[in-house]
């Protein structure tokens, strides 16, 4: 799906930022090449949208780290079908940032001055069970730590990391989650820090919309909550979001794109419907997941395709997102489509020692429950509103 047609599915007619890139892209471009980079979680939708940016402006040294192999694998044939060769030192690296051997492939390779951490469970789902919530915790908060101090060691210029808009005012785990992280930047940062608040990357890789052309690829119905808002980027709009934060943030500045309720705000059943219009079909709703799954052969041969829309019951969804709260200092004025918010609120030192401490001893015993974490992230994030309905999106269709 093209970059026009993608718009289309979200609701807008122009891209993002683009008078801001026509007047920095000389900018960019000469720091690009003068630099070197280490791209952690580089092969995932927004990792790898960014390192395609940075590899055809030819920089002098970029190497990329991500667990999954076939993600490497298909980015490097991305980049060699698309672009080809650099004269700069170019790799992928298959590693895990928590292992033995990230840190021995760190104490080899001390080089870098951007280190850019794209490394995340972001799905709302991950919150399911306290096992999987524990590796969202670790890889959220706590590679974003590590990585942190790597960079430290490095001299780097500067450190990125990507939180989201689900940590202003955050109502699940995985949004508090990122807004503890951005604490832990306050408070660990001892080089450069700055980050970026990313609306949801329409049709990235393991989103519900990427989901629909599956559905539709393997003849099955759409489904999608008809009561919840989010704001939507393309991935290119997301990597250039990041370029901006990464040369021209601030020490703690989180950027955010300038997407306003009334005009960008979205539903998925409208998305679902347009989605589908695009692909020659009419959107019907059907009354159950039953009669959904009973109706793909009757309905695809009028052109008609069933979806199951329905009101959202799941613990951790949000009926809106947002970009910055009430509390947070944001600069309107230096971009033209691109907010700042000034992360210079005070964060609690001995509270976040306390919380690793706890995470820590958690993980020797073997033993956690997510009603206690809760509780901890409530601590450190006193307006994080968490209701636990008892049921998740995995119960769904």
């Amino acid at each position: 799906m093209n970059s026009s047609n993608i718009l289309k599915m979200i609701g807008r007619t122009s891209n993002l930022f683009t008078e801001d890139l026509r007047a920095h892209e000389a900018e960019i471009a000469k720091k690009i090449s003068e630099s070197k980079f280490l791209v952690i979680g580089g092969a995932g939708s927004i990792g790898s949208a960014v390192v395609e940016e940075i590899f055809k402006r030819n920089p002098q040294c970029l190497h990329v780290v991500d667990i999954s192999e076939n993600n490497l694998a298909e980015l490097v044939r991305t980049l060699r079908s698309s672009l080809g060769y650099i004269s700069g030192d170019f790799r992928t690296f298959c590693l895990d940032v928590m292992s033995d051997e990230f840190d021995a492939f760190a104490a080899a390779n001390k080089q870098y001055d951007y280190v850019l951490n794209f490394s995340a469970l972001k799905h709302v789902r991950s919150e399911k069970d306290p096992f999987t919530l524990m590796r969202m915790i670790r890889t959220n908060i706590f590679l974003t730590k590590k990585s942190l101090e790597f960079a430290a060691t490095c001299g780097a210029k500067k450190y990125f990391c990507v939180s989201t808009d689900k940590a202003s005012n955050p109502v699940n785990m995985m949004g508090c989650s990122k807004r503890i992280m951005e604490l832990f930047l306050l408070k660990y940062g001892k080089v450069p820090v700055s980050s970026a608040r990313f609306a949801n990357v329409a049709f990235s890789d393991g989103s519900l919309l990427h989901s629909y052309r599956n559905r539709l690829a393997k003849r099955q119905p759409l489904a999608a909550p008809n009561d919840v808002k989010r704001y939507f980027v393309t991935a290119p709009e997301g990597a250039m979001l990041c370029l901006f934060s990464i040369f021209f943030g601030e020490d703690k500045d989180i950027f955010f794109p300038k997407l306003t309720a009334d005009l960008h705000l979205e539903t998925f059943d409208k998305i679902a419907i347009r989605f589908l219009k695009e692909n020659g079909y009419e959107a019907v709703d059907c009354e159950s997941e039953d009669v959904a799954r009973g109706s793909v052969e009757e309905l695809s041969a009028q052109g008609k395709w069933p979806c199951c829309f329905f009101t959202s019951d799941t613990t951790g969804e949000k009926a809106f997102e947002e970009f910055f709260t009430d509390t947070e200092n944001v600069n309107w004025e230096r971009f033209s489509d691109i907010g700042i918010v000034k992360n210079d609120q005070e964060f609690d030192g001995a509270a976040l020692e306390a919380f690793e401490a706890m995470i820590q001893k958690g993980l020797a015993e073997q033993k956690w429950d997510k009603a206690e974490l809760v509780k901890e992230f409530l601590k450190l994030v006193p307006n994080f509103e968490h209701e636990e309905k008892n049921k998740n999106l995995d119960n769904k269709m």
